[in-house]
C-alpha cells in the first residue's frame, strides 16, 4: 500500500475508538440519534481512509503498470472497485 502509513493507522486508530464509544452506547441504551449521528461520523471517517487509499493506488501502482495489459487490469480494479463503493 503506498498510501501515508502512519496517517491511515492514526485515522484507523480514531475509527475504532469511535466504534467502542458506540458499543458502550449501545449498552447503555443511548438515544437512537445520538447513536446514528456517531455511526454516520465513522462512516465518514473510513470513507475518507478508503478514499485516501484509492487515491494512492491511482498515483502509484496505476500509475506505474509496466506494460498496457497491467495497466488495464489495474483500471478494471479501480471500476469494480467504483461500483461496489456505489453500492
Amino acid at each position: 500500500m503506498k498510501a501515508d502509513h502512519s496517517k491511515i493507522k492514526r485515522q484507523l486508530a480514531i475509527a475504532k475508538g469511535q466504534i467502542e464509544g458506540i458499543k458502550k452506547m449501545v449498552d447503555e441504551d443511548a438515544y437512537c440519534i445520538d447513536v446514528s449521528n456517531q455511526l454516520m461520523a465513522t462512516i465518514a471517517l473510513l470513507k475518507s481512509v478508503n478514499e485516501q487509499v484509492v487515491c494512492a493506488h491511482l498515483r502509484h501502482c496505476v500509475h506505474e503498470a509496466k506494460n498496457e495489459a497491467e495497466l488495464d487490469e489495474k483500471m478494471n480494479e479501480i471500476s469494480l472497485l467504483l461500483k461496489r463503493m456505489d453500492s
